[in-house]
């Protein structure tokens, strides 16, 4: 389940509560559990997944979540799959962990294991979102944010895609603020 860390270090934990200050962004979360990890515990627990398997993955998660394409126009999906040893894993955190925008939406669903998003409000303060397993977070074209694996350096996620370019970074040079650096 998702948290939320506020830039004056309040953490909330309520999924309401957190769908409401992330308002004013246009992002949305949405906490579904469906059961399908049900379906290939052992495949989210390994950290190198064959060709087939990551397919395998994505045919039983669309099986379920088709309406998510059909409602938000999604062409098509992959999965996303990092772990200590995944090449380039350096070059992706780097990449990734400075302030950027999107010109497609950026929209996935989590699997198992972590993520942080950093997002910048509209009065400028700045909040980080804690995404786990089962959360589904859809960023619009234009936010302001950045990302990057926890402590764990675990993550498997569906990732949707409306252009063949939209998750390209295209950065902002924002800083991030003095209370995301601590808790970074």
């Amino acid at each position: 389940m998702a948290t939320l860390l506020l830039d004056d270090g309040t953490i909330e934990s309520n999924l309401d509560e957190i769908v409401r200050e992330l308002a004013p962004l246009g992002i949305y979360l949405k906490h579904y559990d469906p059961g399908t990890s049900l379906l290939f515990p052992s495949l989210l627990a390994q950290d190198v997944l064959s060709d087939s398997e990551k397919c395998h993955i994505v045919e039983l998660h669309n099986s379920v979540f088709e309406f998510l394409q059909q409602e938000n126009g999604y062409l098509w999906c992959d999965l996303l799959n990092l772990h200590p040893g995944s090449p380039n894993l350096q070059t992706l955190t780097a990449a990734y962990s400075q302030y950027h925008i999107h010109t497609a939406p950026e929209p996935l669903y989590v699997l198992a294991g972590e993520m942080i998003f950093g997002f910048v409000k509209p009065d400028g303060s700045q909040l980080q979102l804690l995404v786990q397993s089962q959360d589904y977070l859809h960023i619009p074209a234009g936010v302001e944010h950045w990302c990057s694996l926890t402590g764990s350096l675990h993550f498997k996620a569906i990732r949707y895609f409306t252009a063949a370019d939209g998750w390209v970074p295209n950065y902002t040079g924002t800083q991030l603020s003095d209370s995301q650096h601590k808790s970074h």
